[in-house]
Formats: structure tokens, sequence, C-alpha cells
């Protein structure tokens, strides 16, 4: 069963579809069978894998309003090597759309249960608000990886997502969790750079990734190519990072499967 990850934070500009693109991008990489979903009506995160946005015949909002089955909507990315539920602006109306219909909350979640088995990982990418769009990406993950700076203001909207993530897994997810958190436009050089990603290793301790995506030219570049920045600059510090990234989820999910097994034998005596 595929891994499903939503990567969320409710403050804009943080790196939500750098790290939903890059991240796919560099999971696709290392064989592992990746879909993306895009449920941001602005579309970015489709165009930057390459997709035209705007000459889909279906997308997400199909799937989510009309439920038609994903298999339909979903485009592979040759250049990026995964495959885009895509999303446009027509989305937008999706969210008045759904309030009237039953279980509006699970439609995204009852989708990707009927395609978990084709894939190694999922990867949600979120809009920038807590909206009907963002609940349902939520309902469905098992894990939200959440993008963040690291400045004061940053860490406000963390308190706000965590009172989030308690009201979704107290009402629809009780499954739900932080997978990681991730330290994005990373610059060492400034002194608070380094007091607030000690707060956040006092705080959340091994949630947070060893790896941080520092400021990057090359990833600010690769969007107006319609490329990861794998595709766009391999060497580059963005692609590196990100690849280190992807190594780092693997391995933590493969000491998780073998600590399971363990247990499981264990029980079994």
């Amino acid at each position: 069963m595929a891994k499903i990850y939503a990567i969320t934070n409710q403050k804009g500009g943080v790196g939500k579809t750098t790290t939903s693109v890059n991240l796919a991008a560099s999971l696709a990489a290392t064989k592992k069978r990746v879909l993306m979903v895009d449920m941001d009506p602005q579309g970015n995160a489709t165009m930057g894998s390459g997709i035209d946005k705007n000459s889909q015949i279906a997308t997400v909002y199909d799937v989510l309003v009309d439920e038609l089955a994903p298999q339909q909507a979903m485009v592979f990315s040759p250049d990026a090597g995964y495959h885009v539920l895509p999303a446009n602006g027509d989305l937008t109306a999706a969210e008045v759309q759904l309030l009237e219909v039953d279980g509006k909350e699970r439609r995204l979640k009852r989708a990707l249960d009927s395609i978990a088995t084709e894939f190694d990982y999922i990867l949600i990418d979120c809009p920038p608000s807590l909206n009907m769009l963002t609940v349902n990406a939520l309902a469905a993950c098992e894990g939200v990886i959440i993008p963040m700076q690291c400045e004061y203001y940053a860490l406000e909207g963390l308190s706000a997502l965590m009172g989030t993530i308690n009201t979704i897994q107290q009402a629809l997810n009780p499954n739900l969790k932080i997978e990681g958190i991730l330290r994005t436009m990373y610059d060492p050089r400034m002194s608070l750079t380094g007091e607030v990603s000690a707060q956040l290793t006092e705080h959340f301790g091994d949630r947070v990734y060893r790896t941080c995506i520092p400021r990057n030219i090359r990833l600010a570049e690769a969007p107006s190519f319609g490329k990861p920045v794998l595709g766009y600059d391999r060497q580059s510090k963005g692609a590196l990072a990100y690849l280190a990234l992807a190594g780092e989820i693997l391995r933590r999910n493969e000491q998780h499967e073998h600590a399971d097994i363990a247990d499981a034998a264990v029980l079994q005596g």
C-alpha cells in the first residue's frame, strides 16, 4: 500500500509546492512509483511537473465532485518521472459544491484508497489555507510533511497548524501524525535560523528532518521550465538536498517496517 503524505502549512511561501514537486521527482529517481496530487486551484504543482493545467480534460475537481475514477484523470509526466492528478482554477468551485454532499471530507480518501496498491508514495500538495480541500487531504493521508522557514512568524503558523491537525485527528482521521518537519530556504549564516532550528529540534525531536533545503536559485528557476530541479540542474544544491530528503524518508520507513516486523515476531512468541 502507498505511503500517503500531505505537504501542508497554513502559512504561504514556505516551499510547499517546491517540496511536493521535487520530493516526488526524487522518490521517482529511486525507482519508486509516485503520484503527486495537486489540491491547489493555482495548479502550480501541475505546471511545475511539466503538465499544462489548462489543457486537461479531467482533473482532481472531477474526482472530488463527480467521483470520477482517479485513473481517468491521472497524467504521467515523462520529464518528472511520476504521475500527476492535476488541478486548475476549476478546483475553486469544488469547495462550494462539496458543502452540499454527503461524506464531503472523505472524497479524496475514497479516491486514493482505490489506487493505493498502484503506487509506493502519494504526495498531496495542499493550498495555503484551511479549507475543504485541505481537510480532504488531511483526512486522506497518514502523515503530514510540514515545510517551514526558520523565522519567528513561522513558529506561530506551526502552532496554528498543530491545532488543525489535532482537530482532524479527533474528527476524521485518528491515525494522522506529523511525518516530519522540513526546514526550507535554510541559511545558516543568519542567527535567527539557528535559534528557530534549535527550538524545533528541542520540541519535535527526530520528527525534524536532518536534511535542510537551502536557498537556491535553481529551485526558483526550475518551475518556469516546467521541470523539477532534478531535470533542470541535477548537480545544484537544491537537487542534491531533495535527493537527500528522499533518502532520509526511505530510510525512516525501512526502519519502521523492520520495527513492526520485530514487534509482530515478539507477539507471535
